[in-house]
């Protein structure tokens, strides 16, 4: 149920100033993966984002810290779990497949969260829902296989352009299936909370599991370059503390389709800026496939937004 508090600034400005600020997220993720691991940046994102969210929470917020109920606790962890994976999955397949690729495939996240409404919100599936799902589907398939496959005659290898695309895209898709549970646990929680106590607890909690993954891995955390530390830590400010927070402030006022609907704009912004600033120019066929997974997602979310 949406909450009828009259929020203090338009949810829809808000959406829009957080829809600019992810657009620049692989933008600066490409820019530090010359130096750091994947693995490295998503844990900087989260735990930077994580140690300038936190004093607000804890000067401002202490009377809602003490109603914090262990089965908060619980969801706000495995939300953290999801965005978690979401990074170390999607921020990995930068490496293997274009912007326009990874970020219209991790962008059918709304499509997950229609399919996985009968089992976890026990909702029904309108017709129209699943011709939207059916439209998205294809243009993910389009999408998935362009870079590995050319046509005429069709032909595809795991390789293309020196990269693993079907690799990167896959990761991208998870990366899809990940956030889809951010957001459904996301919209059950955030409404008791204030902002910086929820983002507080998600993104710390997702921040040690990333730093669990890279200690796993034994890969290093420290010794980069300056302009290396500088680059994640515009992905942590921007993309994480604006754009992600403006989507978790506005899930406290709109529903969650319409939420997720709005980062539809992403891979249309990230896209732009991956050919004027990276070079990354977009072929017809991914073109046309993006196309037909942003209409399906429009159809998803519109119809649920109902």
């Amino acid at each position: 149920m949406r909450n009828l508090e009259k929020p203090p600034v338009p949810p829809y400005l808000v959406l829009f100033v957080g829809l600019l600020a992810v657009s620049t997220s692989s933008i600066f993720i490409r820019f530090a993966q010359r130096e750091a691991s994947s693995l490295a940046i998503a844990a900087y994102r989260l735990t930077l984002a994580t140690l300038l969210i936190l004093p607000l929470a804890f000067l401002r917020y202490r009377h809602e810290l003490a109603q914090v109920t262990r089965r908060d606790l619980l969801w706000m962890m495995l939300s953290g779990v999801f965005l978690a994976l979401h990074f170390v999955t999607w921020i990995t397949s930068l490496e293997y497949t274009t912007v326009a690729s990874s970020v219209v495939l991790v962008s059918l996240s709304p499509v997950f969260v229609a399919i996985a409404a009968p089992v976890f919100l026990r909702e029904t599936i309108p017709s129209r829902v699943v011709l939207g799902i059916l439209i998205a589907l294809t243009g993910s398939t389009v999408v998935g296989f362009s870079d590995a496959c050319s046509w005429p005659p069709l032909r595809c290898t795991l390789e293309g352009g020196g990269r693993l695309p079907m690799v990167g895209n896959l990761l991208a898709l998870i990366g899809a299936i990940m956030v889809a549970g951010y957001f459904m646990i996301g919209r059950r929680v955030r409404s008791r909370f204030s902002l910086p106590v929820y983002i507080g607890f998600v993104y710390g909690f997702a921040a040690v599991v990333c730093l669990l993954i890279v200690a796993g891995f034994q890969l290093p955390i420290l010794g980069y370059s300056p302009q290396t530390y500088l680059w994640m830590t515009l992905v942590a400010v921007f993309p994480q503390l604006i754009g992600h927070s403006s989507f978790n402030w506005a899930l406290r006022y709109l529903p969650t389709a319409v939420v997720t609907v709005t980062t539809l704009g992403e891979p249309i912004g990230s896209t732009i800026l991956a050919y004027v600033i990276l070079r990354e120019a977009p072929t017809w066929v991914k073109i046309l496939g993006g196309g037909l997974i942003l209409t399906g997602i429009a159809i998803v979310s519109e119809e649920r937004a109902r």
